[in-house]
């Protein structure tokens, strides 16, 4: 038996926080929306988290890279524990307006993050609100 984690970026505006289909009622939401947004400014309006510009905007002029070393703390006692307690689902939501840069991109690293520290996981990402984005089982 192992642990699946279920990450998610989603817009609070649009769909709303995903629902955990796996029976245990939920895992982790954290709201981005507390981070400078760079759809506010042109050249990244119709970017995504994904794409380079925006992830430096994130990380050179936004308080993103303190906000996701707290989420990295607060991930980890679970999954260790979860991993302890054979718990085979946890679900990891990351919400913005609308679900494009900050969450993507947040979804993306952290994702990144849980596989390399934890790699006995299977970690599966989802972009909600951005379906064209490509997204891999990070197994």
């Amino acid at each position: 038996m192992s642990l699946t984690i279920e990450i998610h970026s989603f817009s609070y505006k649009k769909g709303g926080i995903p629902q955990d289909h796996s029976g245990n009622g939920g895992g982790f939401c954290f709201d981005c929306r507390g981070i400078l947004n760079p759809g506010r400014i042109e050249e990244f309006k119709i970017q995504t988290g994904q794409e380079i510009g925006v992830q430096e905007f994130l990380e050179q002029k936004t308080k993103m890279p303190e906000f996701l070393e707290g989420v990295k703390n607060i991930i980890s006692i679970t999954i260790e524990d979860y991993i302890a307690r054979n718990f085979e689902h946890l679900q990891i939501n990351f919400g913005c307006t609308g679900g494009q840069h900050r969450s993507v991109y947040s979804a993306e690293k952290i994702a990144d993050f849980v596989k390399n520290k934890f790699p006995e996981v299977e970690v599966k990402l989802f972009h909600d609100e951005q379906p064209q984005l490509k997204v891999q089982n990070r197994i």
